[in-house]
């Protein structure tokens, strides 16, 4: 199972960041697995945002549930992040990943993005 993360790498304060995942070698729609985004600022640990599980259900960090949405693209095999209203806290490298655990933890999944470096410019 291989993920290919595209999105700007450089986002403006108050805006929106739109991130994609592209799955390859497995199916967002594989029953039981959950398709996440997860975050690291720097200087500090990994942080769950979200996931969407095989059948579309959406579940979301309470910290960030006003801010974030994630939807997808089973055609393209493709899931995405939405995160509004960025500001300068919210600059992380950004993944993407994939597992058939619980949807919030973050060390039941199995499969990963190399990560985005995303800057938020003030």
């Amino acid at each position: 199972v291989q993920l290919q993360e595209s999105g700007p790498g450089l986002v403006k304060s108050a805006q929106t960041l739109s991130l994609t995942c592209t799955v390859s070698g497995s199916q967002i729609t594989l029953t039981y697995s959950n398709w996440t985004w997860i975050r690291q600022p720097p200087g500090k640990g990994l942080e769950w945002m979200g996931a969407i599980a095989h059948d579309g259900r959406t579940y979301y960090s309470p910290s960030l549930k006003r801010r974030i949405s994630i939807s997808r693209d089973t055609s393209k095999n493709q899931f995405s992040l939405q995160l509004t209203s960025v500001t300068p806290e919210d600059a992380a490298v950004y993944y993407c990943a994939g597992g058939s655990g619980i949807p919030a933890k973050v060390d039941e999944y199995d499969y990963w993005v190399q990560g985005t470096h995303v800057t938020v410019s003030s």
